[in-house]
């Protein structure tokens, strides 16, 4: 017997799935979402219901909001169920199911008015994205917000009708300003190094380029906390809601499955209040540089490290891919040689505990992450997870070895087919543009290097260049394994 999700059939729901202990009505608006997608519904989302459920922070609850055509879709399903979601946490000997109410509507996808007009409410303290890595219009070269963007340069002209979410932050902020009301907090949520700075650039860069004043405005009175986030969570497929509907009964168009394990670490930035998210677990610091670095490289760029030689053997689960003993090798001797001593010190953590329980993380077997997921956008993941990680080993004089096999991985992966033959679907926004490069650089490597939004500096490093040309050709010329064999057996 399933019980389709809405807040009508919320008592109908079976004894062992969780679910809100307050009522809708005790709720009222108090933050603004881009990206109502599953990470921010794992994460964000479960956070503020935890705190709902004390009776704590009720005034800071969720609207969504979006710019994508893909967001439309959204929106239909949650309102079709009362804006809940049933999350599941999964470990490999155990699954718990909950659902959570922390979002109260969700504004019509791309409607500039309807969002500008909420951003302006004063009730709103939070502006808060998970846009993805790519939505924050990087110059990956110059490593800076780049204003000759098209999006950009076409918000810019038409400023009272934007159609990205920093139009749209712009123009909200612009209002409140003009209405002499105190700015929202604009909160990144997304996997970016120095995400609150990068937010920043993009908000104040854009209102720069049609309005100086505003732009000073902006830099001088909003906020842009900071922030670590962590939680892996996988795509929905069939799979997920077939589980919710058998296992645990709840009817759910889109569940969200992901670990057990959460966390966020946040600078306490939020000039006109927040809610105590202290209470149900989040960390409160002056700096989250430290532990901001330590997940990128470790966690994040482990994602790489085991994405791109999965990929290539067709492998498809993550899990599966740590059961896989040249993988998992990989991955543990690149961290332990390259990755992890590229990473500075933690407040009261010790690395080498943190990636013994990233292993674990990524070898869990319940959560049904795929390896496709993790090799998808490698032209915007690689300068943020990998190729920081090179440049601080190159300049260090530390290795680089392994880091420059997984350079060639990606390499090797983007030339379009796997080692069995079989063709890999596009799995990046510029998949056409890689493709080509990828095949021209089996002949010629340096072609694939010279890709100076990726690669920068270190693509013109003699040391890397020559390293990553002659894993490159191990891989053309034996294939993925003895590959991996090689470098897991000599490091070289």
């Amino acid at each position: 017997m399933f019980t389709p999700l809405s807040l009508a059939m919320l008592d109908r729901l079976p004894p062992a799935v969780a679910r809100p202990s307050y009522a809708r009505s005790d709720l009222s608006a108090g933050i603004l979402h881009f990206g109502v997608g599953n990470f921010h519904r794992a994460h964000q989302a479960v956070y503020l219901d935890a705190l709902f459920n004390k009776g704590l922070g009720q005034d800071f609850a969720l609207v969504g909001a979006g710019v994508m055509a893909a967001d439309a879709r959204a929106r239909d399903i949650l309102a079709s169920q009362d804006y809940l979601c049933c999350v599941v946490a999964q470990e490999a000997d155990s699954a718990e199911a909950r659902v959570t109410g922390a979002m109260i509507d969700y504004l019509e996808a791309g409607n500039a008015a309807e969002i500008i007009a909420k951003l302006s409410d004063p009730a709103i303290k939070i502006a808060s994205m998970t846009i993805t890595e790519g939505g924050y219009f990087i110059n990956a070269e110059t490593d800076r917000f780049d204003p000759a963007h098209p999006a950009i340069v076409a918000d810019a002209a038409q400023p009272d009708a934007p159609k990205t979410v920093f139009g749209m932050l712009v123009a909200g902020l612009k209002a409140r300003r003009d209405a002499g009301l105190a700015p929202f907090t604009v909160m990144s949520c997304d996997n970016i190094p120095h995400n609150g700075h990068v937010a920043q650039n993009a908000v104040a860069g854009l209102a720069r380029l049609s309005d100086p004043a505003l732009a000073e405005w902006i830099e001088a009175n909003v906020a842009f906390p900071n922030g670590m986030v962590d939680r892996i969570t996988p795509a929905t497929s069939e799979r997920e809601r077939k589980i919710a509907a058998e296992e645990f009964g709840v009817a759910d168009q889109w569940p969200v499955f992901c670990e057990d394990y959460i966390q966020w670490v946040l600078e306490d930035n939020f000039p006109q209040g927040r809610p105590p998210l202290e209470d149900v677990g989040v960390q409160f610091v002056e700096d989250v540089q430290p532990f901001e670095l330590m997940k990128l490289r470790i966690l994040n760029g482990g994602h790489a490290v085991i994405a791109y030689p999965a990929g290539l053997m067709d492998i498809h689960f993550v899990h599966e891919a740590m059961e896989n003993p040249l993988v998992a090798a990989f991955l543990a001797r690149i961290e332990n040689e390259e990755i992890i001593p590229a990473v500075p010190p933690v407040p009261d953590t010790n690395l080498d505990d943190y990636f013994a329980l990233i292993q674990r993380r990524f070898a869990n077997p319940k959560i049904g992450d795929t390896v496709r997921r993790l090799c998808l956008d490698g032209s915007n993941r690689q300068p943020k997870f990998i190729v920081p990680t090179i440049a601080d080993s190159l300049k260090a004089g530390g290795k680089i070895e392994g880091l420059a096999l997984e350079s060639a991985l990606w390499c090797r992966y983007c030339a379009g087919v796997t080692d069995s033959g079989a063709v890999i679907d596009p799995n990046d926004p510029n998949w056409d543009a890689l493709v080509p490069v990828a095949t021209a650089a089996k002949t010629n490597p340096q072609a694939w290097l010279d890709m100076g939004e990726v690669y920068g500096d270190v693509g013109k490093d003699a040391r890397f260049a020559q390293s990553f040309a002659k894993w490159l050709g191990l891989l053309w010329e034996t294939g993925t394994a003895a590959t991996l064999t090689r470098y897991i057996d000599t490091g070289h």
